[in-house]
């Protein structure tokens, strides 16, 4: 594209996040380049993906207006109806309810690799996308105007912005000169499916434990997913044990909520952090999702954060179309300071969370109990709700 005919957008980066802006941005009329290094596997259905996500309702109507939901939920998505959360320590129990709150589902169960699959089946419909696959940026220079991409296979791409939603360890990120802080947690998120003797209930289940959160999410198929938050070391030692020794070791971190534990999958453990990038807007380069925020796992908002930054953006690009205008200036740096506010936000609760539980030093122990309690105070649990489903 020559420098007289730029793009709209590049988008750097097609898991859920970027395949979902890039999407977004070519309904809104945009002419979309997206890069990414690698087409995703096919998702089959005889193969569950140990990532899933809790997809929040705004989460769930951003897929819908996107195309993609009904191919998502007519393969395997799992609406979840009340979510428990207890102390191990402390005591105190809290409990959310879709019936009390007029809903339908708190929020929706399901596969990256389905998500992921279902959007991609939804870019190749779209005529507003050119995809580079399999490509990587290797170099960017932007002036007033724009924004020009090198790619390693030589190709350069010219585009009015560039997004990076290329994870955590973003190229973007760095190119742009955009500084990353924050810090390893020296924890484990142990994830596998188990299936248990009775029911999940329609429940997310979540345990706080001196070690960390362990959580039971319900699927489809009557199994759970686990996530199961463990120093580096007694992860290393868990994941270690055969499958007797791991079912009885999980069924006492979890209470027996749910009866006996009598199988798991194949277990995998991930690092857990938090970090931050100091902006999400560098000249006319912008970050989404991990690339701009890594949370903790305990309430499986780190997808729903980054659809937010999707949804935020769509809303801008619709007002500037509605005005005759190009998405720049002041209405891009209204959108990065809103989103870098929420998940600055949003990363300082879950970690101040997942600290003030997972210990068990005498005053915060005395002192969850009756937080838990106080949370379940109607007017306060809507409130808790309402902020979790993005309304």
């Amino acid at each position: 594209m020559s420098r007289r005919e730029p793009l709209d957008a590049i988008v750097v980066g097609a898991g859920v996040v970027g395949a979902a802006a890039a999407l977004g941005l070519a309904r809104e009329g945009a002419r979309v380049a997206l890069v990414e290094a690698q087409e995703p596997a096919a998702w089959r259905a005889e193969a569950p993906d140990l990532r899933v996500y809790a997809l929040a309702p705004d989460a769930r109507a951003l897929l819908a207006a996107l195309g993609a939901w009904a191919g998502i939920a007519s393969a395997r998505a799992h609406p979840y109806r009340r979510m428990r959360v207890w102390d191990a320590a402390g005591g105190g129990e809290l409990d959310f309810d879709a019936d009390a709150f007029g809903q339908p589902a708190l929020g929706y169960i399901v596969e990256h690799g389905l998500v992921v699959d279902r959007l991609w089946q939804a870019l190749a419909r779209e005529p507003g996308v050119e995809r580079h696959c399999p490509d990587a940026l290797e170099a960017l220079e932007q002036d007033d105007e724009g924004v020009d991409a090198t790619l390693a296979s030589g190709r350069r791409v010219r585009a009015r912005l560039l997004f990076g939603a290329d994870g955590a360890h973003s190229r973007v990120r760095a190119l742009a000169g955009i500084d990353w802080r924050g810090e390893s947690y020296r924890q484990r998120a142990l994830v596998a499916y188990v299936r248990c003797e009775r029911s999940h209930q329609d429940t997310c289940w979540q345990r706080f434990l001196p070690t960390g959160p362990l959580a039971f999410l319900p699927c489809a198929d009557g199994r759970c997913s686990i996530v199961w938050t463990l120093p580096e070391a007694e992860a290393a030692r868990v994941l270690a044990l055969d499958e007797p020794a791991f079912l009885a070791e999980l069924e006492r971190a979890f209470d027996a909520r749910l009866g006996r534990v009598l199988e798991a999958t194949p277990r995998r453990a991930f690092p857990l952090e938090h970090r931050l990038a100091g902006a999400m807007l560098a000249g006319r380069v912008a970050l989404l999702g991990d690339a701009a925020h890594v949370v903790h796992p305990l309430a499986g908002q780190g997808v729903n954060l980054g659809l937010r930054d999707v949804a935020a953006l769509l809303e801008a690009a619709r007002a500037a179309r509605a005005a005759g205008r190009e998405l720049a200036g002041a209405r891009l740096q209204r959108w990065a300071r809103r989103r870098a506010s929420d998940n600055a936000l949003a990363m300082q609760a879950f970690d101040a969370i997942n600290r003030g539980f997972s210990n068990d030093a005498p005053l915060p122990t005395l002192l969850r109990g009756p937080l838990l309690g106080i949370a379940n105070f109607p007017p306060l649990s809507r409130l808790l709700w309402q902020h979790a489903a993005g309304r």
